[in-house]
């Protein structure tokens, strides 16, 4: 299911901080919304740090960068401040945003099938719109390809 040319849907979920944060506070902002299987594995270690990288680059495009996992707010503090993060993470334990956009998915590792986040990125346009959605995310190069897609829509 695709959701590019929709609205986002809308949620309101706890930070690391256990403070509300809804999609609509980011009005006006390109929001780059991500979501990852979980806090301090290689993978999704690897994709914050690459978005904290480039944090800059996308703030100076009026964007900011949340992360979404089913983990609870004792685990994205550490996360965060093991890596110094620079962007909320926010708690998904019941998995109402991964459901509503889509991302919790019966996965198959090693013979092994499960539920689980399939790792996913969605730019959302100032005006709550989805623009672009990346689907199985392979972390390796794709912070540069959001951020180029990014730079193609704010001076379009």
């Amino acid at each position: 299911m695709s959701l590019v040319g929709k609205q986002a849907p809308t949620f309101t979920l706890n930070n690391q901080q256990g403070e509300a944060v809804s999609l609509e506070d980011f009005k006006g902002k390109y929001v780059v919304l991500y979501f990852y299987p979980k806090d301090s594995t290689p993978g999704c270690t690897t994709q914050a740090c690459d978005f904290r990288d480039s944090i800059e680059d996308f703030t100076a495009l009026n964007a900011v960068i949340l992360g979404v996992s089913p983990d609870n707010e004792a685990s994205h503090q550490k996360f965060i401040a093991k890596h110094e993060l620079p962007f909320d993470l926010l708690v998904d334990e019941e998995k109402e945003a991964a459901e509503a956009y889509d991302v919790w998915k019966l996965k198959k590792n090693f013979g092994r099938e499960y539920m689980g986040i399939e790792r996913s990125t969605f730019l959302i346009d100032p005006e709550g719109k989805v623009v672009k959605e990346w689907r199985k995310v392979r972390v390796k190069d794709h912070i540069e390809d959001a951020l180029t897609t990014l730079k193609e829509m704010v001076n379009a």
